[in-house]
């Protein structure tokens, strides 16, 4: 693949309650955001296993979001949120061992009536991964 016409692909696992919420409000609030984006819905970013994120990146993403609700202690699930803080901190010192850059990842937190936070975020991180480039095959063969 040619980076000249690289579109770097993102996943986001959103939790239910308020990123979800946030991604919605974007859409109907007809924010504009690139197409590139495929969102998951989960009940709560503490749910979401490291496991996912790889099968993610192995089955071509070439960054991944975890966005939980915010602040961290307005979870719905009372403590999800601390466990995803808690999990990734320690996935991210993972990545760097398979070679993966960190900047490939972001947990973040949105609060449902942040849908201009959304499309921020989103976009800083394709303005990232378009300067890395695409991920390397050989990353991600665990």
């Amino acid at each position: 693949m040619s980076t000249n016409n690289y579109e770097p692909r993102i996943v986001v696992f959103a939790c239910n309650w308020c990123s979800y919420a946030a991604i919605d409000l974007a859409g109907t609030s007809r924010k504009l955001y690139p197409p590139n984006v495929r969102v998951i819905r989960v009940m709560c970013s503490g749910r979401v296993d490291p496991q996912f994120v790889l099968e993610a990146f192995k089955n071509g993403a070439d960054g991944v979001i975890v966005a939980g609700c915010r602040p961290p202690s307005d979870c719905h699930y009372i403590n999800g949120n601390i466990k995803a803080l808690r999990r990734f901190t320690l996935f991210k010192r993972l990545l760097e061992e398979l070679g993966i850059e960190k900047e490939r990842f972001r947990l973040e937190w949105i609060s449902a009536a942040e849908a201009d936070k959304w499309v921020r975020v989103v976009n800083e991180m394709l303005e990232e991964l378009r300067r890395l480039g695409p991920l390397k095959a050989e990353a991600v063969s665990v």
